[in-house]
């Protein structure tokens, strides 16, 4: 049973991200199934710290952007979410190519919600890992 109450496509989680953070770092959703919310960003100039390698911020903000959207998808009408803490664990650093992002519930409740986002790079090599709480308000 899947745990989204807004059934969005990827094609409008996408548009809901334009003119913000999400598009210009380049953050694109690529798959929901009945529990989890997955996309990708590009690891270059957009994403990188002066040391040409992925920005440990730049993980944070697809971690966010995941668990903030995920944590919508399952409210319902007149429901929002918002991020209350956050944290991340980098494992292994990444200079090129993709990283993903996959997102799924640690914790859903009425009033507040835990995600873990665990990102990986184009190997499949776990990079990074965060978790994200929400509220839920409304």
């Amino acid at each position: 049973m899947s745990i989204w109450k807004r059934q969005l496509t990827l094609d409008e989680l996408n548009s809901m991200g334009e003119k913000s953070m999400v598009a210009r770092l380049g953050i694109t959703f690529t798959r929901m199934d009945e529990e989890s919310l997955e996309a990708e960003m590009p690891v270059d100039e957009r994403t990188h710290q002066p040391f040409g390698l992925l920005h440990g911020g730049a993980s944070v903000a697809l971690a966010e952007t995941l668990g903030s959207m995920a944590g919508f998808l399952t409210t319902s009408e007149g429901q929002c979410v918002v991020g209350t803490e956050i944290s991340a664990s980098h494992h292994r650093a990444v200079a090129s190519g993709k990283v993903r992002g996959v997102c799924k519930p640690l914790h859903l409740s009425k009033s507040s919600q835990v995600w873990e986002i665990a990102i990986f790079d184009i190997r499949g090599k776990r990079c990074c890992t965060s978790r994200l709480t929400t509220a839920v308000l409304g």
